[in-house]
């Protein structure tokens, strides 16, 4: 990759501010000055330093977060925040976005990328990628209801869902469920819910493929995954 696009896509400034750093003799391959912009260099071989500062590169950027409520799976809205709003401005180069949504007023489990192979493959309904929830329910969750779930429910606009696999952790006037659904139709835990005649009062998504939310971050905080992680990620995504 020609040097100067290598630093601009790590953020180290546009090209033209690349090639001042350059001319100051701020960057150096392998401990040595450069002030050609147009080198190429091997991202994996080469080691590469700005103001002494190793550059690491990397084309693909993965962060697992802990979504808040009122904030939209989006990338950009003009009245609401966006998961990407709560992006520190060192990610603003990768061009993040959410893989998947989750509702305004839904937390939990969330994948963003600048993968967009990875996203599709996830995304795909021939992977069938599980996804679990976590929910209250207004209403008493019984066993009929899981048998229903397990032979899948008729939505309101005819649409068959696939078979899910609901266990009730509390049946009360608020019950507490855990769900596993294979699809990512729009509002399906609710809208499968509303189909036996309850309600979702609150809902999280506790994990989504062989990834499970960390518990210890913080709603509206996120992480890099862990190479473990993004190995099982690959893995069930078929990439």
């Amino acid at each position: 990759m020609r040097l100067d696009k290598l630093l601009s896509n790590m953020g180290f400034g546009t090209r033209k501010e690349v090639k001042i750093l350059m001319k100051k003799g701020s960057v150096r391959v392998n401990e040595v000055a450069v002030k050609d912009a147009a080198l190429h260099v091997d991202t994996v071989k080469d080691e590469v330093t700005v103001l002494g500062q190793k550059v690491v590169y990397k084309e693909f950027m993965y962060l697992m977060m802990n979504k808040p409520q009122g904030v939209l799976s989006a990338t950009e809205d003009k009245r609401d925040q966006t998961v990407i709003d709560l992006l520190d401005e060192e990610y603003n180069i990768f061009e993040m976005f959410p893989v998947g949504r989750l509702d305004k007023d839904t937390e939990g489990f969330l994948l963003l990328t600048n993968d967009g192979k990875l996203a599709h493959n996830l995304l795909s309904p021939k992977k069938g990628v599980p996804k679990t929830y976590y929910a209250h329910i207004e209403g008493i969750v019984t066993e009929e209801d899981t048998k229903q779930f397990t032979e899948g429910v008729t939505l309101d606009d005819g649409y068959e869902t696939k078979p899910g696999q609901l266990r009730i952790l509390k049946s009360a006037d608020i019950s507490e469920i855990e769900l596993t659904i294979t699809e990512g139709k729009y509002h399906q835990v609710k809208r499968m819910f509303e189909a036996v005649g309850k309600q979702v009062v609150y809902l999280k998504r506790l994990s989504m493929g062989p990834l499970s939310l960390d518990e210890t971050l913080a709603l509206g905080s996120y992480r890099e995954l862990t190479e473990e992680e993004l190995q099982q990620l690959m893995q069930i995504s078929g990439k």
